[in-house]
């Protein structure tokens, strides 16, 4: 800190104010005037006076000429050049920016970098007056907060100076009344490339983008509405150059190639005074706004974040009602639009989708708090565009998505508009999905296209979902794990229920369910649930008894903590932990080995049907080819599900009145166990029913691969570094009632490693398995840098490697020493390939033990 004093010192000293050059470094003795310096005196107060005077007559500036819209402020287009005229009624408001791709370059979609409707950025902004004849534009930040109540406001302001990021010169000003109008030109600011109005310098390096070629970039439209002004712009971008391997970006292409977007610059007028916020809780699914709080700890910082939500609020008129218990309609009710584009035939299914969530609302109090309406057609005054207006735009693109994405004032959580996104093409994963899934129970499922009824209903499940997002709801990857398995084939039951709590969840269709249980489509579908009702309520109770957010934290707690004791379908399950095996996608159930060997049997019901159910005249096999390949992944899935038990660790997010729930505890042994069991006998023992050879021949698949690619992923997740860990930090809590690495091992040995207890000769698919174990178990081990032969260089390569402790190399090394002696034996008594694939596999332990 002294250092840093002093380096500070020694710069002020070195850099002159402003005013200290006007007096000191520019100070000459005085001299007499000759007649040169009269006229060079002139000439300078003719510059001083033009200066002064640089401000135009309005009526020169904005033309006859000029096009005016009026907006929260009005922007002028005069023979293609943009002006913008800021208010100082507007100075100090607050300004949201959002940036938006509109199109994209079709080879970067299909890298999945930068869909149509992705976020490049986003930007509070505030216009001020700056010295002189400027306008200034200052970045505004919401990371920190603090009131007056400890007396820390002012310190946080100082410490927090929000920068200029943008200046403009002044071209006039309007009187109008008591206020003054100040217009700026902003052409050249908006087509060059820059912080506001386009990508932010992440998203450009998530993309591969490189400099913007500016005489192919151009303003495209600029529209204003009276609570956000959209600017339109087409860029073109230089791509950089591919990086090396694990160098970052993973693009790859000519830097000469370059990239020409489309993208949409939405500024908002944030509301005067922010909405009253709702504090998140972990244990209840929200999108938040994070922030660092100088005042809820005296003596440190408190990280805490606000939940995003819509602001609904009861009607003055309404307002002893909605106290007392009753039903009332919100002031402002969501309105979300179907855009006029959306092929007509499905709109019903989307309204459908959005209006589904009112039963949710009125557990919050409200009725008709959501409402799904088609687009006016005949209002010429009505704009897709305009953000008062939230909407489900269609998008006719081959992209195989949707998403519900939205706007929200980032100082108060409070969303103020959505528009969802719904690609053509997500109908095709919607098929894929469905058909793999329940087609085995569903006789509408086996054809090669489905009836419009049902692909209707397919759309309005993912209507529900996205627009669960949008009013501010998370994935709830736990919710299916809270439903015992058999609960999903019991057909009164689950066509009651539905087959998970929650349509966040990313549990698609109940492939749980046999032919036998004669389930109908309530029971395969998801729906809104119990949790969505309860989360939504969570969120959008009004509480105006209490002041402030921090005031409703004690009750919220207490009802978060009865809820989840009244009924564990209550739960939230957060989509970010991959280590809690309860919160896994696309997974069903409590037990991930009866969920998927139930799944498995209706997969093998589907495979020998292939053909007939993708049949069409005159087509190809593209079709049966997808259909395989869906299979095998819906495989993977069931495979994933039952693996991540291993070395599973359950975490529950507590406060600190929840004495008799843990917060983390290890997945129990006997249910690892049965893990590894079952992916001996459903995996490890290649799955045959997979390998279909009149398919291989028609639809020229390489099956056997598919299935290897599942086999591989799965055996590499299991003798991974993270997995042998976790199990490790079990065994040193939990003891003998840990499931060990050694327990590991000597299951898994009794699948892969068969032939070397006793077992048959292995075939083509054991032997690659076998080389995938011992290669997995390679990479695990120590290895020296620089000079090998060092026992010192290797010490010292092991102790930089990482500062986490782990014993993870130390198991590798002791079961390669184990299997080459075992793989000695089996040598000399074998012959032919498969003891070239014994010395094989010898002599890469060799390798990777030769120190030299």
């Amino acid at each position: 800190m002294k250092k840093l004093v002093s380096t500070l010192m020694i710069l002020a000293m070195l850099i002159p104010s402003v005013g200290a050059q006007s007096t000191d470094i520019f100070k000459k003795k005085k001299k007499k005037k000759g007649k040169t310096e009269e006229v060079a005196k002139v000439k300078t107060d003719s510059v001083a006076n033009r200066k002064k005077d640089a401000l135009q007559p309005y009526a020169r500036v904005i033309t006859g000429k000029a096009k005016t819209m009026n907006g929260f402020f009005k922007v002028h287009n005069v023979e293609g050049r943009y002006y913008f005229e800021i208010p100082d009624s507007l100075f100090g408001r607050d300004v949201l920016i959002v940036n938006r791709i509109v199109k994209a370059p079709v080879d970067m979609q299909k890298r999945k970098v930068g869909y149509p409707g992705d976020q490049i950025g986003d930007e509070v902004i505030r216009f001020e007056k700056g010295n002189g004849d400027k306008l200034f534009v200052r970045e505004i930040s919401y990371i920190e907060h603090s009131s007056d109540t400890l007396g820390l406001y002012q310190a946080v302001l100082n410490s927090n100076v929000q920068p200029i990021i943008a200046t403009f010169p002044l071209k006039t000003v309007r009187k109008e009344g008591e206020t003054n109008n100040y217009v700026i030109d902003m052409t050249d600011y908006i087509r060059r490339d820059n912080k506001l109005f386009s990508f932010e310098s992440r998203a450009k390096n998530n993309a591969g983008i490189g400099g913007m070629v500016d005489d192919a970039s151009y303003i495209d439209t600029l529209k204003a509405f009276p609570r956000n002004i959209e600017v339109r712009t087409v860029r073109t971008f230089q791509r950089r150059a591919s990086s090396p391997a694990g160098a970052g970006t993973s693009v790859s292409s000519a830097p000469s190639s370059p990239l020409t977007y489309e993208l949409n610059s939405s500024m908002m007028l944030l509301p005067k005074e922010p909405m009253k916020s709702r504090l998140y809780d972990s244990r209840v699914g929200y999108f938040a706004v994070s922030y660092k709080d100088f005042d809820e700890n005296p003596q440190g910082v408190e990280y805490k974040a606000k939940i995003t939500r819509w602001r609904l609020e009861p009607k003055d008129e309404d307002i002893e009602k909605y106290l007392k218990g009753e039903l009332v309609e919100p002031k402002n009710p969501i309105v979300i639009y179907i855009d006029p584009a959306t092929p007509k035939k499905w709109v019903p299914y989307l309204i459908q989708g959005v209006n589904d969530w009112q039963k949710a609302f009125e557990k919050a109090g409200f009725k008709n708090a959501i409402i799904g309406k088609e687009a006016p057609t005949d209002d010429p005054e009505w704009s897709l565009e305009d953000a008062r207006h939230s909407a489900i735009v269609y998008k006719p693109s081959d992209i195989p998505n949707a998403s519900g994405p939205h706007v929200h004032d980032p100082r108060s959580g409070e969303i103020l508009e959505t528009h969802i996104n719904w690609y053509h093409n997500v109908m095709s994963l919607l098929y894929n999905w469905y058909i793999v899934q329940a087609g085995a129970v569903d006789p509408g499922a086996r054809k090669p296209l489905f009836d419009d009824e049902l692909m209707g209903q397919l759309i309005r499940f993912v209507s529900s979902h996205e627009v669960g997002h949008t009013l501010g709801l998370r994935h709830n990857f736990g919710s299916s794990s809270t439903v015992p398995v058999e609960k999903l084939r019991d057909k009164a039951w689950v066509e009651a229920n539905g087959h998970t709590p929650s349509i966040m969840d990313y549990a698609r269709f109940n492939y749980v369910a046999q032919p036998e249980d004669n389930i109908s489509r309530a029971g395969i579908f998801p729906r809104i649930g119990m949790y969505d009702e309860w989360a939504i309520e969570w969120g959008y109770r009004w509480m105006p008894e209490y002041k402030t957010p921090e005031a409703e934290i004690p009750h919220m707690n207490k009802w978060i903590i009865s809820k989840l004791q009244e009924d564990k379908r209550y739960t939230f399950g957060t989509e970010s932990d991959r280590n809690d095996p309860r919160n896994q996608n696309e997974d069903l159930g409590d037990d991930a080995v009866l969920a998927s060997t139930y799944g498995i049997k209706n997969l093998k019901r589907i495979m020998p049907e292939i053909m007939n159910w993708t049949y069409e005249p005159n087509e190809g096999y593209a079709k049966a080819s997808s259909l395989y390949q869906n299979i095998v992944g819906q495989f993977n899935l069931y495979m994933r599900h039952v693996a991540t038990n291993v070395g599973g660790i359950y975490s529950t997010p507590v406060s600190v009145e929840q004495t008799d729930v843990k917060a983390m505890e290890y997945v129990p042994k006997d249910i690892q166990r049965k893990a590894v069991i079952f992916l001996n006998k459903e995996l490890f023992n290649t799955p045959n029913w997979l390998l279909d050879k009149k398919l291989a021949e028609r639809a020229r698949i390489n099956t056997y691969n598919a299935v290897f690619r599942v086999q591989s992923s799965i055996l590499k997740q299991l003798l991974s570094k993270n997995t042998l860990d976790k199990m490790t930090n079990d065994e040193f809590l939990n003891g003998t009632k840990a499931y060990t690495a050694n327990n590991l091992f000597t299951d898994l040995k009794k699948g892969i490693w068969s032939d070397l207890q006793g077992g048959k000769r292995p075939d083509y698919a054991q032997r690659n398995l076998q080389k995938v174990y011992v290669n997995a178990l390679i990479s695990m081990i120590d290895k020296p840098k620089g000079n090998s032969s060092s026992l010192l260089g290797m010490m010292t390569s092991v102790l930089s490697s990482s500062d986490s402790p782990s014993e993870a190399p130390t198991i590798a090394r002791g079961q390669l020493l184990e299997l080459r002696r075992s793989l000695a034996s089996a040598a000399s008594a074998s012959t032919g390939i498969v003891r070239s694939h014994y010395l094989n596999l010898q002599a890469l332990i060799d390798a990777a033990f030769d120190a030299r």
